[in-house]
Formats: C-alpha cells, sequence, structure tokens
C-alpha cells in the first residue's frame, strides 16, 4: 500500500497526496498576502455617501499605494487622500491637474474655461465658488461624485495615497 491509500479520505482532501508541498505552498500564499496586504494594497471600507454611486455606503475597496510613484495621478481617477492631521482616509475623483484653473458655475465644473464632462456625477447642488482657483505644480482639485453632499477641494500631491482599483 502507498501513502496516500493510507491517510484517511479527510487527511487526503486537506493536503493532497504530497503534504509538504502543499505546506510550502500554503506558506508562500500566507508570506505573499502578509506583503501585499501591508506594502502594497489597503483594503478600506467605504462610509458615507460622498462617492455614489460610484462606491455606495460598506462597500469595500482596495487602494495600490504603488500606483502613483512612476505616474501622477489623471483626470477621472479615484483616490484616497489622507488630510494632514488625520488617520482618515478619503476616497475623492481627481478633476483638474496641476497648473489648471477650475471654477464651479451653476453645479458644473469648469477646468480652464471648458465644460468637464462627467459621466460618473449623481446631483448638481454644487456649491459656487467665489472666484476660480489655478493649481500650483503639486496640487490636484478632487471633488466626490455625489455634488449633492459632497465636498471639494485642493489636494496637495503628497496627500494622495494611492489609486482606488474597485
Amino acid at each position: 500500500m502507498t501513502d496516500f491509500q493510507l491517510q484517511p479520505w479527510w487527511g487526503r482532501v486537506l493536503v493532497g497526496r504530497h503534504p509538504r508541498r502543499t505546506l510550502v505552498r500554503a506558506a508562500t500564499l500566507i508570506a505573499l498576502s502578509f506583503v501585499l496586504f501591508k506594502f502594497v494594497f489597503v483594503a478600506i471600507r467605504v462610509t458615507g455617501q460622498s462617492m455614489e454611486p460610484t462606491y455606495r455606503n460598506g462597500r469595500v475597496a482596495l487602494i495600490n499605494r504603488l500606483a502613483y510613484r512612476t505616474r501622477a495621478p489623471q483626470r477621472g481617477e479615484v483616490v484616497s487622500l489622507r488630510l494632514r492631521d488625520s488617520r482618515l482616509l478619503l476616497l475623492k475623483r481627481i478633476v483638474a491637474l496641476p497648473g489648471e484653473a477650475v471654477e464651479l458655475d451653476d453645479g458644473r465644473v469648469l477646468v480652464d474655461g471648458e465644460l468637464l464632462r462627467e459621466s460618473y456625477v449623481r446631483g448638481v447642488g454644487l456649491t459656487p465658488m467665489s472666484h476660480g482657483v489655478r493649481l500650483q505644480l503639486d496640487e490636484y482639485f478632487a471633488m466626490g461624485d455625489n455634488r449633492e453632499i459632497s465636498a471639494f477641494g485642493v489636494v496637495r500631491r503628497d496627500e494622495i495615497q494611492g489609486k482606488v482599483l474597485f
């Protein structure tokens, strides 16, 4: 009789025919998961309605902390922000890039005087800005998709923690 035949059926189900290989695979998977979720990805639970309908309250989102190591955030991307003196992560969409001028007028976003087309937006309750903002070289303009309740504003590049994957 072989070792395979001597194992009870539940042993074969748990560890397969080669217990050492199974143990090595399990240890590798655990180590890889630890490294990925310690240094690359952050899982967060969405709290609030400022990003609806894109991200609903209670949903889990995954953030890639390495996404902007080799490139800058782009317009339309959803990013996680950590504002100064806060441990809280916010999810917001980048609507304007460094060097651009932003205006909010009658529920619309104007970037360099041109209307920004936003298919992801819900609501039109934007508070108008008394004057436009010209972004500096390390600044972005971010806001939530639910414009009836979302906050908006200028964020510095070092406040952007990563790109939201899903």
